[in-house]
């Protein structure tokens, strides 16, 4: 009996039964653990590196709107944490949808494999925000609207946006997330 189990989820799994180990002292919630948001990290990057070499079946049938993905610190900081979470969920479901369709326009199947991965662990980054308490996000009925986006019309530029934007933004909000903060008394 053999289960078929992701990178992703098998990091995930890892860390939450190195916490489960008798004797160690309490450490932070195991969905807080960066090492997880580095590994997604890892795995963008290296879906922007097939990208990058991939030479046919590799392009974007149409240009997406994206997140913008520089952070304004002392902007970032004055915001509420509810919005810094909606700015965070937009973002990600901008990226889902964009890594959406170029799953659909990518005939390289090796491509579509990190493109997968990189669907999964969106939703995975998804679930840690539910986890953490964090309101659920409604998107929108479309992009046109939202702010703090912008157009891309190349695989290279959409998966260079999905890397910074997790490295960024959202590494931000699970470093912020009060479910996060250790008690220091």
């Amino acid at each position: 009996f053999f289960v078929s189990v992701t990178p992703g989820l098998l990091a995930l799994l890892l860390i939450v039964l190195e916490w489960t180990r008798p004797g160690l002292p309490s450490p932070l919630r195991p969905i807080c653990d960066l090492r997880v948001l580095n590994h997604f990290i890892k795995e963008a990057r290296d879906a922007e590196v097939a990208m990058k070499s991939c030479r046919e079946g590799c392009s974007l049938s149409e240009s997406v709107t994206v997140p913008q993905t520089r952070v304004e610190f002392d902007v970032w900081e004055k915001k509420t944490a509810l919005e810094q979470a909606q700015e965070v969920q937009s973002g990600l479901w901008l990226l889902q949808q964009a890594l959406n369709l170029l799953r659909t326009s990518v005939t390289n199947t090796a491509l579509q494999s990190h493109i997968d991965n990189s669907i999964r662990n969106l939703l995975s980054i998804n679930g840690v925000l539910r986890s953490l308490n964090i309101q659920e996000y409604t998107p929108p009925a479309s992009a046109a609207g939202l702010e703090g986006t912008w157009r891309v019309s190349s695989a290279t530029d959409l998966l260079q946006v999905h890397v910074n934007f997790l490295r960024g933004k959202v590494r931000l909000l699970l470093l912020d997330a009060q479910a996060c903060q250790q008690d220091v008394s």
